[in-house]
């Protein structure tokens, strides 16, 4: 079964909002909403894919992250380890880079969106963490 390292950014802004993206429909879980992040490279470190990742999907420079969460979930077809990394300082306005819809929500609505099964404690964690 395939492995995969992913680095996840929940990017928070002042007001306490959370950046989701909707997965492209052809990909993995397509059509679920999503963290935003990606694959670590080998030899990369976490904090080092998820600045490249967050730079290439939505165009936002990662300038404070605090390690939040490690979470491993099994899909069957493929077993993935979630490196999550609440993003709470960055330079950039968030734009989708690779056409994929992106959207700020507060995170009392976050469980009105679709995630895959791994995102789902993520969702969970960020409903008990008071908005700033």
């Amino acid at each position: 079964m395939k492995k995969v390292a992913v680095a996840v950014g929940v990017i928070e802004r002042e007001n306490g909002d959370i950046l989701i993206s909707k997965r492209h429909h052809h990909l993995h879980q397509g059509g679920k909403w999503e963290f935003p992040g990606g694959k670590i490279e080998k030899g990369e470190s976490t904090l080092s894919a998820l600045t490249r990742e967050l730079n290439e999907e939505v165009d936002i420079t990662v300038k404070s992250a605090e390690s939040m969460l490690l979470l491993e979930h099994d899909y069957g077809d493929k077993f993935v380890v979630l490196d999550i990394w609440l993003v709470n300082g960055f330079d950039g306005t968030a734009k989708s880079n690779e056409g994929q819809e992106i959207k700020w929500v507060a995170k009392s609505e976050l469980a009105n969106y679709q995630f895959p099964e791994a995102n789902k404690p993520i969702v969970e964690l960020l409903n008990t963490i008071p908005t700033n």
